[in-house]
């Protein structure tokens, strides 16, 4: 009898101590989260697009500035519309695919009543144009502003955020997030994806001073499978999260996967302080899981955006499925790796005609009454890429970014 109890005794101690030192793991683990990493982690409720209205006068603004003829070499068009705000208070508005030259005023050749460019105008990767505090757009940077990386080869950047040349510098620059791509064949079109970037602008005067690569991914043999990283980006806490995804669209796929990194704020430009979602942890290396997509009715469109509204991530995408040529629709979560919640109810941008389509919507600032501007790209829906170009060129309003500004709120 005495064994039998001391038995229990020891097997009890045993249980409790077992039951410590998981709690001591737990708790090691909760802190090392910081509380925007975990599901819940304050105040979070869901949230969706309560209301939205058209936004005429940014997009006005890029009608005036593409449509003036006293220009000859300035941006007349541009699609992977992305936007970041200055330390002098100025907006440097980055450009993908970007249409130079002069716009001539109506008819067009085909008599129409629209502005029009010739089918001779010169097309750059990439392009930058810089708005006043005021919000006059006033200059195009010499284009293209990242130089192709070899022939074949072509940038296009994405989120840009103002940080420390070094962390703890009292100077500032832009670094810009890039995507390199490479010429490829259908259903590659727009480029196989190649691998992420990271460019420095200097300030105020906005030269190029250096690009870096972050994350290459010649290597990874399908394309369908390579991770590009920063199509938007949000700060929270000490970290900035970099969203990314795959190109599965390209590949006839009804939507792509998104997949998330951190970075410590101000360190961008270090490829080493990169570290990227796994599933259950945060990995400098390894394997990338992706937070949202199951390759049907969820996912995102090649690019989207992630805003924080409050304790909420909210996250902005073209719609699955043929909606997503015309529907922008929305996701929620506590975290920035989620679960994601959604999609929620969608809703339709204006859009010139039946014969366009909208993609890449974009989150730029909060507007004076807490409303969300957002952009969204447009171009003509044709799979003959050529005869989709003869479209854009005879009405330039084809090729240029819309805006509308919207109020997130609890459904």
């Amino acid at each position: 009898m005495p064994d039998d109890a001391g038995a229990r005794q020891r097997t009890g101690a045993g249980a409790v101590l077992i039951l410590a030192l998981v709690l001591a793991l737990a708790a090691v683990l909760l802190t090392a989260l910081p509380d925007d990493d975990r599901e819940g982690g304050g105040a979070c409720t869901a949230r969706t697009v309560r209301d939205w209205d058209p936004d005429p006068a940014l997009t006005g603004e890029f009608t005036r500035y593409g449509d003036d003829a006293t220009r000859t070499d300035d941006w007349t068009g541009g699609d992977g519309t992305h936007s970041v705000r200055l330390p002098d208070g100025r907006l440097l508005w980055l450009f993908s695919d970007t249409y130079l030259g002069q716009v001539h005023p109506p008819p067009n050749p085909a008599g129409e009543s629209v502005a029009w460019r010739d089918t001779a105008t010169p097309l750059v990767r990439n392009s930058a144009v810089v708005m006043s505090s005021s919000g006059r757009l006033e200059a195009t940077l010499p284009a293209p502003v990242f130089p192709d990386p070899a022939p074949q080869h072509w940038r296009w950047p994405v989120a840009a955020r103002v940080e420390p040349r070094s962390p703890g510098s009292d100077e500032k620059v832009v670094r810009v997030l890039l995507w390199t791509r490479t010429a490829g064949r259908a259903p590659w079109i727009y480029g196989v994806p190649t691998s992420t970037e990271v460019a420095t602008l200097s300030l105020p005067g906005l030269r190029l001073e250096g690009i870096t690569t972050v994350l290459d991914q010649a290597s990874v043999a399908d394309p369908a499978r390579r991770v590009l990283f920063g199509t938007t980006a949000v700060d929270a806490g000490e970290w900035t999260y970099v969203y990314g995804g795959t190109d599965a669209q390209a590949a006839s796929r009804p939507t792509s996967h998104a997949y998330v990194a951190r970075v410590p704020r101000g360190r961008l430009g270090e490829p080493g302080a990169w570290e990227y979602w796994d599933g259950a942890r945060w990995e400098v290396r390894g394997r990338r899981a992706p937070v949202l997509g199951n390759g049907a009715d969820k996912g995102v469109g090649s690019a989207f955006t992630v805003v924080r509204d409050g304790r909420t991530y909210v996250l902005l995408t073209m719609a699955a499925g043929t909606a997503g040529l015309t529907t922008v629709t929305a996701y929620w979560a506590c975290s920035p790796t989620g679960p994601w919640h959604g999609p929620t109810k969608g809703f339709s941008p204006p859009l010139p005609n039946s014969g366009v389509a909208a993609y890449n919507p974009q989150a730029h600032r909060t507007a004076d009454d807490g409303r969300l501007v957002l952009s969204y790209d447009v171009n003509w829906l044709d799979a003959d890429a050529a005869a989709a170009q003869l479209n854009i060129t005879r009405d330039v309003s084809l090729y240029r970014p819309r805006f509308v500004s919207l109020r997130l709120a609890p459904p």
